[in-house]
């Protein structure tokens, strides 16, 4: 792996990381929120909204994966 390959790994694992917490805060369980956070083509502000909007974490999980 070159260097510049390894910085954007660590950014990808960085920016999941991000995702994941404010997923956890919003009030997914860490398991969804990983997953979550690991797929970039969901948005975070859309799975964020549907928990605080009232969406049980579970089905929220369900209706974005």
């Amino acid at each position: 792996m070159t260097t510049a390959e390894s910085e954007i790994y660590e950014e990808t694992e960085l920016i999941e990381a991000w995702r994941a917490e404010a997923l956890e805060r919003a009030g997914y369980g860490a398991a969804a929120a990983a997953e979550i956070a690991a797929r970039h083509d969901i948005d975070l502000h859309v799975a964020t909204d549907l928990v605080e909007r009232g969406c049980p974490a579970d089905l929220a999980l369900q209706i974005l994966l």
